[in-house]
Order: structure tokens, then sequence, then C-alpha cells
């Protein structure tokens, strides 16, 4: 059975809450996932296919996602790579607000599948002034941009992608 990895870097669970359902969506199609922190993979020659997320702060991933592409540079250009951010919230949230431009370098060199811009959420107990602000000047309904039906439409087209190569 093919295997999946899925990693990811996040601050305040948002991220990580994607990458799970990212890891749950590529299961019910059929193929095995880990969900794991990028800190805690010390390995990626285990896996079929990786997808690698993390939350976008000021364009720049988390360092744990950075280090895990870096780290595993030679491994993850020999396997299917697919990257994806998670950022932007607001009235007007701007995906390229969260396009980190080396990390997507990096993964282009890498050989990535796709990249994929995925809304963020703000956190529920926001910490210092910077956080507090931005969730008392942005309304209830744009604090909370992820969706999730995109993004296991996407996690699906990752899992079809693995079936295809381990048939060939």
């Amino acid at each position: 059975m093919s295997r999946v990895l899925v990693a990811y870097g996040s601050k305040h669970g948002a991220t990580a809450e994607i990458a799970q359902a990212i890891a749950q969506e590529i299961g019910r199609q059929g193929i095995e996932a880990d969900c794991l922190p990028a800190d805690e993979v010390h390995d990626v020659a285990p896996y079929d296919g990786v997808v690698v997320g993390s939350a976008v702060y000021m364009k720049r991933w988390r360092r744990p996602a950075q280090q895990l592409l870096r780290r595993h540079q030679h491994e993850l250009s020999e396997r299917p790579l697919w990257i994806f951010s998670s950022g932007p919230v607001g009235e007007d949230a701007d995906p390229s607000w969260s396009e980190p431009g080396k990390v997507v370098d990096l993964a282009e060199k890498l050989g990535v599948r796709d990249h994929v811009v995925f809304g963020g959420k703000l956190p529920d107990e926001p910490e210092g002034l910077m956080q507090k602000a931005m969730v008392k000047d942005i309304p209830e309904e744009f604090r909370d941009l992820r969706d999730f039906d995109q993004i296991r439409s996407w996690a699906a087209g990752i899992a079809e992608a693995v079936r295809v190569k381990a048939q060939t």
C-alpha cells in the first residue's frame, strides 16, 4: 500500500487542522497517510509522496517546515512533493501575501507538483498587542477563511496522483 507523509508547521493549531484534514482525505481515498509536526519528521524515505505545509507570517513559513524542506532536499526531490501555505484572513484577504518566495523557489527546485494557499484562521485566544488588534479589527465572519471542501478536494487529487504513480 502507498504511504504519504503530511508534515506541517503551525503556531496556533489552525494549520495543523488543515494538515489533519488533508491526511484524513488521503486516507479516505485508500492511501495510508501519516500527519506529523514538521519538527518530528526525521526520515521521509518510507513515503511514496510528501505534503509539507506551514502557516505564513509576513511571507515566511514556520521554521520547522522550512528546515524539513532543506534537511531532506535529496529525498524530497526523488518523490512526489506538494506544499501548502495558510494564512490570509480578513475581508480583503490577499493570497499573494502568503506566498513565501524562498520556500516556493526551493520547492520548485525539488520538483514540487503543486503549491496552494489556503485561507487562514486567527487565534481564538490572541496573544500580544498585534494579534489582539487584528482580532478586534476583523469582523467575525472573516476570522476563519479555511475552506475544508477545497482542502479535501486538493487532498483527493494528491491521493489520485500517488495511486497512479504506484501503478506505473
